[in-house]
């Protein structure tokens, strides 16, 4: 591709520059080499404008920056400014890499995003699409396999990624919208078929200066990214539904509502059957029975979310709905790992609030004896959430035993007793394979033990170190599952 291809340029620099031929993009001044665009993104710690001289002298073709950075004298290749260098290098990111799935949808929403996104590419496939979800659990291929682990990835990773998808046969792509992408201009130069809401709760509160940047930041997806006519489909269950909904008519979208109050997906009773949960519902006024094979409210919120995007795009409300009898649960999320003594053992990713009432709320039908909530708080994150959980797990519980998530660089003990000071009865059991123990040794026939806040996670950041760990394999070791 050629840099004139790529940019809009003025007539001096098309002609000494314009046929230079690009070779790759970055924001990062250590990856540029001969034929690459260069973005300078202002950080939070270095502005990318300090590296200009040093990325020229790399063999950099063309530099964009912010309006207000400082441009060194004397370059001899076309400075292009931005009043927004993110969104800058998500447009060039696309435009390079060119190629994405026909059909694109992407969720937000506090809880439920990596559920709906899986759950919406296990529908398109049933369907007969060659479909893959990115978020959280990694890229998901039509064959099953998983690749990485970022919720929303970086432009340039996440368009070469949706260009190679493409170029594999991939037609059908969900996608988790976090509320750091959007806000970083991340998704723009993604070309949108739909979008989704789940709920709104707390989180990220170390990086959103209040609840309403954090809502706003979501919003983008409806009043800035998703095109104006095109489907937004959002669960009246979730909290702030109302509000997403009248962003979203605001913005001129087309309006899906699903849930107990949906006005096109309606969820009108669900009765537990085993581990399964039947769902009466009804679709345009035609009624429709399905056994969901997941446990938990809201793994029906997730699935009807995810069925609303399907029949959003086009795919028949039959089969979707037919579909969703054959859902597989998201390593992690509400996972059943095994019996014990009559006792039954889950893990779950839940490491919010919301999420962790959501995840005791699904366990309780289930317990005829106790319910007992193994759970810790991350370090470097939100601390104002640590006694608000504690409070969740002691009122929803019977018996809590706090220990260490991931504590990063945090002193582990000061985490759990900024979690103690609203639990009281808690046990605290620091390490964390000694509670999950200290938890299944107590299970009695009736009990539910639920391991929270690691969910998929297969390390535990200590320090700046990455320690193998799985909630999943401690406790079927703990019950005794090879």
């Amino acid at each position: 591709m050629k840099l004139s291809d790529l940019v809009d340029l003025e007539p001096s620099q098309l002609l000494s520059a314009g046929g230079a031929a690009v070779t790759g993009i970055t924001a990062d001044s250590r990856q540029v080499q001969p034929g690459f665009v260069f973005v300078a993104v202002p950080g939070t710690k270095t502005d990318g404008s300090q590296f200009i001289a040093d990325v020229v002298a790399k063999g950099a073709v063309a530099v964009t920056a912010g309006l207000e950075a400082e441009i060194p004298a004397g370059l001899k290749v076309p400075v292009l400014l931005s009043a927004e260098p993110r969104r800058s290098l998500s447009k060039l990111a696309a435009r390079f890499y060119g190629a994405q799935p026909q059909t694109v949808v992407a969720v937000t929403g506090t809880s439920g995003k990596t559920s709906v996104a899986e759950f919406t590419r296990q529908i398109f496939a049933a369907c007969g699409r060659q479909s893959a979800s990115l978020g959280t659990i990694g890229v998901v291929k039509p064959s099953g396999a998983v690749y990485g682990s970022l919720t929303t990835p970086d432009p340039v990773t996440l368009h070469a990624t949706l260009a190679g998808l493409a170029s594999e046969g991939v037609t059908h792509l969900a996608m988790e919208a976090s509320s750091h992408g959007l806000d970083q201009f991340r998704l723009d130069g993604v070309t949108l078929s739909a979008a989704a809401f789940t709920n709104l709760g707390r989180d990220h509160m170390d990086y959103h200066p209040t609840v309403g940047h954090y809502f706003e930041a979501k919003m983008r997806l409806f009043n800035e990214l998703l095109e104006a006519g095109k489907p937004a489909v959002i669960n009246t269950d979730g909290e702030q539904a109302q509000d997403v909904v009248a962003v979203a008519r605001a913005r001129g979208l087309r309006v899906t509502t699903v849930g107990t109050r949906g006005d096109d997906l309606r969820l009108e009773s669900v009765d537990r059957e085993g581990f399964a949960q039947r769902l009466a519902l009804t679709f345009k006024k035609r009624e429709h029975t399905v056994l969901l094979p997941l446990v938990g409210a809201y793994q029906v919120e997730n699935a009807l979310v995810a069925a609303g995007l399907a029949i959003a795009v086009g795919e028949a409300p039959d089969q979707v709905l037919q579909a969703l009898a054959s859902l597989h649960g998201v390593k992690g999320r509400l996972e059943i790992v095994g019996e014990h003594k009559g006792g039954l053992a889950v893990v779950d990713y839940a490491h919010k609030p919301e999420a962790l009432v959501a995840a005791l709320d699904a366990c309780r039908p289930f317990v005829s004896g106790k319910l007992i909530c193994v759970f810790g708080c991350g370090g470097d994150r939100d601390r104002g959430k640590r006694p608000v959980m504690g409070g969740i797990a002691v009122e929803k519980s019977d018996v809590v035993i706090v220990t260490d998530d991931n504590p990063r660089t945090e002193v582990a003990a000061a985490i759990r007793a900024e979690i103690l000071a609203n639990a009281p009865g808690a046990l605290e059991i620091g390490d964390r394979k000694s509670a999950i123990e200290l938890a299944v040794g107590m299970m009695k026939s009736g009990d539910v033990v639920l391991v929270a806040g690691k969910g998929h996670e297969t390390g535990q950041i200590v320090g700046t170190t990455v320690l193998p760990f799985s909630d999943h394999d401690a406790l079927r070791a703990a019950i005794g599952v090879s």
